[in-house]
């Protein structure tokens, strides 16, 4: 498929997408709960504070709970906003030789990923039940998507390789769920080739609405809580902080989704 075709079918999928962006949005803020504050802990039955689930470093508790029911809490809304068109052009455009994917889940770019490009895909993720999920649906495709796949258990900040392992990196809505994005990104540093392509697709805070971005730090905690994940993040900061060079940048969903191709820092 055609760079051209790709864009026009982004081009139907921004809009259609932010359009139920804003229509959630706006029912969120008409009938959303009552959350205070970014890093404001909830209250437990007693009334009493509980442990922020913004700050807890306890998250890979919630991804083993949540995991077998994750792909049909969230299939919906990434078919409406279209993230995994997004997923796929990631992948077909910049993925290439071997590959490495960190929170990689219940597997949910698999498919996506060229053959003939793509050599090897390594999938990895500190939650085992989430890679169970990814492990059934490896077991239905071809022996020689098989053959090219290896799933491991790994956590990002500390994985289990030589430096310059890898030609691409790939971590798509990972940023947000990780104890230490930036430390996480250095590591994907550490094991990437020189010459090689780091690839994420997050979501994060907007710089464009505050409104929206306020929504978001209202109901962090609740959110954290449900998911595991902190959708409030600045992305930009993080991969600043991190030294990445970025190649490209492109944000949709009111500037909250952000696909980035990325490389080592400039010496």
């Amino acid at each position: 498929m055609s760079m051209s075709t790709y864009a026009r079918r982004f081009g139907i999928v921004a809009v259609s997408g932010s359009v139920y962006v804003g229509a959630v949005y706006l029912g969120i803020q008409l009938y959303g709960g009552e959350r205070k504050g970014q890093q404001q802990a909830l209250l437990g039955e007693d009334g009493n504070k509980t442990t922020s689930y913004v700050m807890d470093p306890r998250r890979t508790a919630t991804f083993q709970k949540i995991a077998y029911s994750y792909d049909d809490e969230i299939a919906k809304d990434e078919f409406v906003m279209g993230i995994n068109l997004m997923r796929r052009a990631l992948l077909y455009f910049h993925a290439t030789g071997n590959v490495l994917e960190v929170g990689a889940g219940t597997g949910r770019n698999l498919g996506y990923y060229p053959s003939g490009s793509v050599k090897k895909i390594t999938l990895t993720d500190s939650s085992d039940k989430m890679l169970e999920k990814a492990k059934e649906k490896l077991s239905g495709m071809s022996t020689a998507e098989k053959a090219r796949h290896e799933v491991m258990v790994a956590d990002a900040s500390q994985l289990p390789y030589p430096d310059n392992s890898f030609d691409t990196i790939v971590d798509t809505f990972g940023l947000c769920s990780f104890d230490d994005p930036t430390a996480v990104l250095k590591e994907l540093q550490r094991v990437c080739k020189p010459d090689g392509k780091i690839l994420l697709l997050e979501h994060g805070r907007t710089k464009a609405y505050t409104g929206l971005s306020s929504y978001l730090d209202k109901h962090a905690e609740r959110h954290a809580k449900n998911w595991g994940c902190v959708w409030n993040r600045d992305i930009d900061k993080i991969v600043e902080t991190s030294g990445l060079t970025l190649e490209k940048l492109h944000n949709f969903h009111f500037g909250t989704t952000y696909y980035i191709v990325a490389k080592q820092p400039e010496t």
